[in-house]
């Protein structure tokens, strides 16, 4: 693939973000057709597909920010000479074509193809359905952009496919496919990764857990608990269990105050069987695989350990790898929790929503990834590369 030339890119990222500034007009109106078409039901997905002036405010800011950052392609990470003569250099390159496959949300239209073209790399969206007429207007303002700087439309792909459609193309794509980036529940993970046949990233399943500790600052807890679970039921890192250390002081005490404080703030509560003999008015779990479930909604699960081992056995089981706090002022304890915790991100004293590209200071992000290779947490910018060794010689040969 040709490497273009980095102010050539911000060109066309500033183009973008005039762009959008400038016709939010028909951007508002291509929404609106998506909302009218929506069904309430679900209003966490309605949250994510909705746009105001403020998320298009955030969109021309998730461009400027990467438009400003260092091109992340061709960068050196290591270079040696050997004693043979050959000097070696390992450098960033681009992955090649990305695909994403995402749900609801047009904002991922602007941030994915924005990283993925500044890190030089070929991007396909398959948006949902629920998004389509903004994924469109979206695409053809990303178009456009590309045009006026002389580039073909192909950098930025927006796929019209069904079902069907997909599963096709993920078998047999009818152009080279490096990366697979489904960004949605399990279902669409697992739709992904058995018709791949190339790289699939695993993102976007949350299934957050907080443990608090015996040795807890209570009335901390409460605070991040609250934070975690409410402040954006639809976002991948907000909180869906809770679990309470049965050694804690006031045991029973604290579980009714946890208890009126989620049901004070309209979030609907299910127990486990050693805290219904406590809340005794709460619906307990009747399947373990609601220990499994990413809410989405105004639901969390209480439950009880009796340790700190125990905590972190029943996270590593059940939750979707994403984040985990843990509430305690002991230090010591903190460290052997994230140490153990088997998620990209893990908290000492803090809520699951920092979980997130801006908050973390990584900028716009692709997706937080749950895998381990090649990158766990937010896809920034610098993930979006992959590497290439560069070996210079003078007629070399191995004896």
């Amino acid at each position: 693939m040709q490497l273009l030339n980095t102010d050539k890119k911000n060109k066309v990222l500033a183009d973008m973000e005039l762009l959008l500034d400038k016709n939010r007009t028909a951007l508002l109106e291509a929404n609106k057709k998506d909302l009218d078409a929506f069904d309430r039901d679900d209003q966490a997905l309605y949250d994510r597909l909705v746009v105001d002036h403020d998320k298009i405010d955030q969109m021309i800011q998730a461009v400027k920010e990467v438009r400003l950052k260092e091109d992340p392609v061709n960068q050196e990470i290591s270079k040696r000479n050997l004693d043979n003569g050959l000097e070696i250099i390992n450098k960033t390159a681009p992955f090649g074509t990305i695909m994403i496959i995402y749900e609801s949300r047009p904002d991922v239209t602007v941030e994915a193809a924005v990283l993925a073209f500044k890190a030089n790399n070929k991007i396909l969206l398959k948006g949902g359905k629920e998004a389509y007429h903004g994924n469109k207007a979206l695409v053809n303002f990303w178009h456009q952009c590309l045009k006026a700087n002389g580039l073909s439309k192909d950098y930025i792909q927006f796929l019209e496919m069904n079902r069907e459609q997909t599963q096709a193309f993920l078998k047999n794509p009818n152009q080279p496919l490096d990366l697979i980036v489904p960004r949605g529940g399990e279902r669409l993970i697992n739709f992904v990764k058995e018709h791949a046949k190339c790289a699939v990233l695993v993102s976007g399943r949350g299934n957050n857990f907080l443990y608090v500790h015996q040795e807890a600052d209570w009335e901390k807890s409460l605070e991040v608990i609250l934070n975690a679970k409410t402040h954006k039921i639809s976002a991948c890192n907000a909180l869906d269990k809770v679990l309470v250390d049965a050694r804690i002081e006031n045991y029973d005490d604290k579980l009714q105050q946890l208890k009126q404080l989620l049901l004070g703030n309209g979030v609907s509560v299910l127990v486990d069987e050693r805290v219904k003999k406590v809340l005794t008015g709460q619906d307990q779990i009747e399947e373990d695989t609601v220990w499994e479930e990413e809410f989405l909604a105004m639901k969390c699960v209480i439950g009880a350990v009796e340790s700190l081992g125990e905590a972190v056995e029943k996270i590593n089981m059940h939750s979707g790898g994403h984040s985990a706090t843990i509430m305690t002022e002991n230090d010591e304890v903190a460290k052997i929790f994230m140490e153990q915790v088997d998620c990209a991100a893990v908290y000492q004293n803090a809520s699951t929503r920092f979980t997130d590209g801006g908050q973390m200071g990584v900028g716009a992000e692709l997706a937080i990834s749950t895998d381990k290779l090649h990158h766990r947490g937010p896809l920034g910018l610098k993930q979006l590369v992959t590497n290439k060794y560069y070996v210079f010689g003078d007629g070399q040969i191995r004896v």
